[in-house]
């Protein structure tokens, strides 16, 4: 339970000021707790005779990382507790209160966090403070005043930038913009704000209400035309929501109508946001997220990770490449092998490219990145493995050759090294076959381009040590990645559940779709790219390759056409090759191929499928299920087969893996809210039109018969087993 604490500081100059401290490890978050306790500690500061000012910080380095999202389903009887609500204990108590308050922050003040320091009439920082307003990650606004006073105190621009893009910002710039007054080592950060509370209570510093301020507003026409713009870029980047919209309504309602105006308006917006499906949506992915590093039977049994600190990759291709980007940009040693000077010179050459575009986004100083390309060590043989700590191999997707390569290492490194491999579909139990290191094999799955993408796909097998999936989860968290514990399967978790997205997709042209209608429908869901786009960009050889994966394992739920062999034998094989479904300029710009229409009446003749009036009349809403429901099917058999153990993880998987909307909660959390039954009476209709590939499994089946959500109730079921 939260809760703050108040000491009273008499200084050599005898004045007395009250340091009041929020208390609520780890991040002293904003509960109704800790409000009920920092309003009766504000009731005695402001009431005493000997106290002069306040001084508001955090305890433990830490200023307040926000209101606990958990608070919003407290119980009623917490919330009755509490005699003000939490905007009016800021207007009253903070910065209507008789006596000055200055915030000392250290560490972080974000969200509800920085809404009360900017209530204070001051507040000094530490340097490296982060000060921000995330809310709009969660599909909500801020809703204790940050749309007003963010405004009055570092301009209209910055605060759009802060709020609508949930930019944090250091409090050396903060200070620079005007949200923070001074700057203070932490080691000074409290003797220096109870100095300046004192020197405003003398009226030696303005004692100055921020919800007031005007001197930082743009004159209304010249804010409407800001607001305007924001609105336009709103609608473009996230045309699927509206809560960055209704932002920068309340916003401008605050600099039109006046701040009162403003902040009733920002308090009725938030509650409505708050039951948003939106907003469940991408709460449910803040806790999904963070319960990813979770594992039972692996992570609660008292193993610590080791350090990995060296790590030779085996291939410098695309993903070989890509993965020592994202080892040597946080600091690990990498040792990277090529067969061949002119391969090993390539690979070299692609890091420092990405390293090179890191540092023209200015998310890297060329210092860094000259740091960072020390770390990286070329070599042709084996002989620098012997005391790596972990070994990647990242060539092509060829199981003999894998299995030689773990043979060799087998022989090359230590005994405690682990043996990972980045294969996307290759059963791990083939590769390591002629091994005898079972237990330390392992698989990372990494997503194209590695060191981009947010997910890694930890892949065990039942020999896999627990201490091996312990390390990994480490490295992931070293190197910024979310991981995804799975077990072992053709495709694992994230490419097996969405192997049926692109075969539906074929199936649907196959039976007289548009393709490109299918794309535009896709991406106006909410996804990156449609499906016909992606496949250009991995391209047709390992679309055609990993298909054949499939047919292989799943023989009795797979759609087979010839549509992708046909241009693939005519040398269409996609962006690689400028021509594909699409065909692409030196900028990599797509416009439609207008080749394509000869191989789909070619595809549609052999399936023996001709052009129907109904399916040709689909609507997007039946495009988007077509293809996403038989995901959420082969999703709920991942679950089913104990591939991966919580449902929470597929969510995850399907948004940092797939690009599926994170507005939409991931592809069961999404399915979760149509219900199990229409999904599975959707895939029954489907299945009785056009055959098994719509076939629901069992397990969906039950669900939908028994009334069970796909999500968390299925897991309460697994866990009663």
């Amino acid at each position: 339970m939260g809760k703050t604490e108040m000491a009273v500081l008499v200084g050599e100059d005898g004045f007395a000021v009250a340091l009041i401290t929020i208390v609520n490890p780890p991040v002293n978050a904003l509960s109704f707790d800790v409000l009920i306790s920092l309003a009766t500690h504000y009731e005695e500061a402001l009431t005493r005779d000997d106290v002069k000012a306040i001084v508001l910080t955090g305890s433990n380095g830490r200023f307040c990382g926000g209101f606990d999202i958990n608070a919003f389903q407290s119980p009623t009887s917490a919330k009755e507790k509490l005699k003000v609500t939490p905007n009016e204990f800021l207007t009253y108590y903070v910065e209507g209160g008789k006596k000055p308050t200055v915030a000392a922050i250290d560490g972080l003040a974000l969200g509800g966090g920085l809404e009360l320091a900017m209530a204070c009439h001051g507040r000094l920082s530490t340097s490296y403070a982060q000060l921000g307003l995330p809310e709009l990650q969660l599909g909500i606004i801020p809703g204790m005043g940050g749309t007003q006073r963010l405004p009055r105190l570092v301009g209209l621009p910055k605060s759009l930038e802060m709020m609508i893009l949930s930019k944090s910002i250091r409090g050396k710039e903060a200070h620079s913009l005007g949200l923070i007054d001074a700057i203070a080592s932490p080691a000074d950060l409290i003797s220096a704000a109870r100095l300046w509370a004192l020197q405003i209570a003398d009226h030696k510093r303005p004692w100055a209400k921020t919800i007031y301020r005007t001197d930082k507003l743009p004159s209304s026409k010249e804010a409407r035309e800001i607001l305007n713009f924001a609105r336009a870029q709103a609608r473009k980047q996230a045309p699927n929501v509206m809560h960055p919209l209704v932002c920068i309504d309340v916003i401008e309602e605050g600099i039109i109508s006046g701040p009162q105006a403003g902040l009733m308006k920002e308090v009725k917006c938030a509650k409505e946001l708050q039951a948003s499906q939106t907003s469940k949506s991408l709460i449910h992915v803040f806790f999904a997220q963070r319960a990813t590093s979770k594992v039972p039977g692996i992570t609660n049994i008292g193993l610590l990770p080791r350090k990995i600190k060296k790590v030779a990759i085996v291939g410098g291709g695309l993903m070989g490449s890509g993965i020592a980007t994202a080892l040597i940009s946080n600091n690990i040693l990498v040792i990277l092998k090529e067969i061949n000077e002119k391969f090993l010179q390539a690979g070299i050459d692609r890091v420092r490219e990405n390293l090179e575009n890191r540092v023209k986004k200015g998310h890297m100083t060329q210092d860094g990145m000259e740091k960072a390309l020390r770390l990286l060590i070329g070599v042709l043989g084996y002989e620098q493995f012997s005391d790596v700590n972990m070994v990647i191999e990242a060539i092509i997707e060829d199981a003999s050759l894998k299995q030689q390569i773990f043979c060799d290492l087998e022989k090359y490194c230590n005994s405690d090294c682990i043996l990972a491999t980045n294969t996307s579909t290759i059963d791990l139990h083939l590769i390591g076959q002629k091994t005898a290191s079972q237990d330390r094999i392992a698989g990372a799955h990494f997503f194209s381009p590695a060191q981009v993408m947010p997910l890694l796909e930890i892949v065990r097998t039942p020999n896999t040590s627990p201490q091996v999936v312990v390390d990994l989860l480490d490295l992931a968290k070293k190197i910024r990645k979310t991981p995804v514990v799975v077990n072992n399967c053709t495709g694992f978790a994230v490419n097996r559940m969405f192997f049926p997205y692109t075969q539906a997709a074929i199936l649907l042209v196959d039976h007289g779709v548009d393709l490109y209608r299918i794309d535009l429908a896709i991406t106006e869901f909410g996804m990156p790219m449609g499906p016909f786009r992606l496949i250009d960009l991995v391209g047709f050889g390992v679309a055609a390759a990993t298909g054949a994966q499939y047919l292989q394992s799943f023989p009795e739920r797979c759609y087979k056409s010839t549509l992708i062999p046909s241009m693939l034998q005519d040398k269409q094989t996609g962006e690689a090759s400028c021509m594909g479904f699409y065909i692409y300029d030196d900028k990599r710009q797509a416009s439609a191929n207008p080749e394509v229409s000869k191989y789909v009446e070619k595809s549609r003749r052999l399936s023996g499928f001709t052009p129907d009036s109904m399916i040709a009349g689909l609507r997007d809403k039946d495009i988007v299920e077509m293809l996403f429901f038989p995901v959420v099917n082969e999703a709920c058999r991942v679950l089913d087969e104990g591939i991966s153990v919580k449902s929470s993880d597929l969510d995850i998987a399907s948004i940092m893996g797939m690009g599926f909307p994170s507005y939409r909660g991931g592809i069961l959390f999404w399915a979760d809210t149509m219900g199990a039954n229409y999904v599975y009476s959707r895939l029954m209709t489907w299945c009785e039109l056009y055959g098994e590939f719509f076939k629901p499994c069992n397990y969906l089946a039950e669900r939908a018969i028994r009334g069970f959500s796909l999500g968390a109730q299925i897991d309460r079921a697994r866990s009663q087993l």
